[in-house]
């Protein structure tokens, strides 16, 4: 039995097939979660003597993030976002794992280009 996994996930995965961009994106996602987390508690506890941990988190987080779109040749999601709003030119997957006009995967080993006889 195959589990469907949801579009947002699958669109995700198209968008981060290089193998090291995958792991940036494994490390800095959490990373930039995480300064999120961290700067809502010190908010609460009103401590932002320490604000340079959150924003630390964040810088490193997206810089991983960043670098991985650069190896992958495609923008980063939120550059995309701006460069719509603006109606400019994006890519949202690289040239090199774009997969052919037309061809749309609906089992493992579909949709690879090589045609039955």
């Amino acid at each position: 039995m195959t589990i469907k996994r949801p579009t947002w996930l699958e669109n995700w995965l198209e968008r981060h097939q290089h193998p090291v961009s995958f792991a940036l994106h494994l490390v800095g996602i959490p990373l930039t979660i995480a300064a999120v987390v961290l700067a809502a508690y010190q908010l609460a506890v009103w401590r932002w003597d320490l604000w340079w941990r959150p924003a630390g988190l964040l810088v490193v987080g997206y810089l991983l993030q960043f670098i991985g779109h650069r190896l992958e040749g495609n923008d980063m999601g939120e550059i995309i976002l701006f460069k719509r709003w603006f109606g400019r030119p994006y890519r949202a997957i690289s040239p090199r794992y774009a997969r052919p006009q037309g061809l749309t995967p609906t089992k493992a080993g579909e949709g690879t280009g090589d045609v039955e006889t």
